[in-house]
């Protein structure tokens, strides 16, 4: 019993993966985007910070220089070199911001700003009383050492780091408690679909070997037409029942892998499909050659038939079908209902199903692609609404 409920749940785990990457991708990216405004609020928070530490010791310059300005611009006559300090560099400009004299790196001054830090410089802008030496504006420049930078990266790491690992613990807890929903609703289907499996065997089994016995050469054509609607639907059911004996009993057996030739195989399926290809007056085109695989037969026919079953059950009546095989490719293509663009990522997906219309649990599909996985046969899907579809596989 417990082996078979872990079955069940890893059975689960793709669907899970899908719906928990979707869920985790788009949470990542918010948390990272929360992550980043807050970085960028904090960090220049963090700056600004700096710049009123700064400011009193650049307004002492500021006003060192000043001074020294004052004294040059009375004794002009006698002093004619600019003042300079070996703590800080500085600029003087007219009223209208033209350049008096400099010894700035940088000379592109912000005038709109009081203080600020450009290129590894910090700046302070201070308006002058007097015009000395006809200057209006004094300007502050100091080296910016940047050991406050390297402090608050450090921070923005760490806190960084702690913010998104406590936002993803609690992002895969919602997202278990999201998923729980799900997770119950499939394990409960899986069980509903082992238990009608079991109930089918007999009455199944029961159903196709009497059918088989009868002897229709003594029949009335009224009894015959009865006997073939009878037939189409216990083939019908058989497809869906082997595979939900494979879905639910039989993948995890032991491969027996042998060369098995496809034209044979093949041959052999369309074969047991007639009476429903011929229900729905559905033409077979075929253009087999000779083409063999290493493969095992169980898994091999379970592919083959979900192929051919799905191109008869959702072709039009007086449809056709082809089949294209050679050594390392088998196409079948049919004149159906095809499926839209959108959905032809989907296909694959347990339980996915675009058309009420027919039965079917939505299982044929993933077990197809699950076998072709395990193989590493590739398929490729090509379809049009209400053109039909064409399904490639390769080796």
């Amino acid at each position: 019993m417990l082996a078979s409920k872990n079955k069940a749940t890893n059975s689960l785990l793709k669907s899970e993966k899908k719906s928990l990457f979707r869920f985790l991708t788009l949470y990542i990216a918010m948390v990272l985007f929360i992550i980043i405004t807050l970085s960028i609020f904090y960090y220049q928070s963090q700056e600004k910070l700096m710049l009123y530490d700064q400011r009193a010791t650049l307004t002492k310059y500021a006003y060192i220089q000043t001074k020294r300005l004052k004294v040059l611009h009375h004794f002009f006559d006698e002093r004619v070199k600019y003042p300079r300090d070996e703590r800080f560099k500085s600029a003087i400009y007219d009223l209208e911001y033209h350049k008096i004299f400099t010894l700035l790196d940088d000379e592109d001054i912000l005038f709109d700003k009081e203080i600020y830090i450009r290129n590894g410089h910090i700046y302070l802008l201070k308006g002058l009383d007097e015009f000395y030496l006809g200057a209006k504006y004094l300007v502050i420049e100091i080296e910016d050492d940047g050991e406050w930078r390297g402090g608050i990266m450090k921070d923005i790491i760490i806190y960084s780091l702690l913010f998104f690992i406590f936002f993803m613990v609690f992002g895969l807890y919602l997202t278990k408690l999201f998923l729980k929903p799900m997770r119950d609703s499939m394990l409960l289907l899986d069980r509903f679909i082992k238990d009608t499996t079991h109930e089918l065997n007999t009455p199944l089994s029961a159903m196709l070997a009497n059918i088989e016995m009868m002897d229709t050469s003594v029949m009335v054509d009224k009894n015959k037409k009865k006997l073939t609607r009878i037939n189409i639907a216990a083939k019908t059911v058989s497809v869906l029942y082997k595979d939900l004996t494979y879905l639910t009993l039989e993948q995890e057996k032991e491969n027996e892998d042998k060369i098995l030739s496809l034209k044979e195989i093949i041959s052999n399926r369309i074969e047991y499909f007639d009476i429903l290809i011929q229900s729905k007056q559905i033409k077979i085109k075929l253009n087999m050659k000779s083409a063999t695989i290493l493969m095992d037969r169980r898994k091999l026919v379970r592919v083959i038939d979900n192929l051919i079953s799905n191109a008869i059950k959702y072709n039009r009546r007086n449809g056709v079908i082809e089949i294209i095989l050679r050594q390392g490719e088998f196409n079948i293509i049919d004149s159906g209902i095809g499926i839209s663009k959108e959905n032809i990522p989907l296909i694959f997906d347990r339980y996915q199903r675009f058309n009420d219309a027919e039965g079917g649990f939505g299982v044929g599909l993933s077990i197809v692609k699950k076998i072709l996985d395990e193989y590493n046969i590739i398929i490729e899907v090509e379809a049009k609404e209400q053109k039909g579809t064409k399904m490639v596989l390769k080796w």
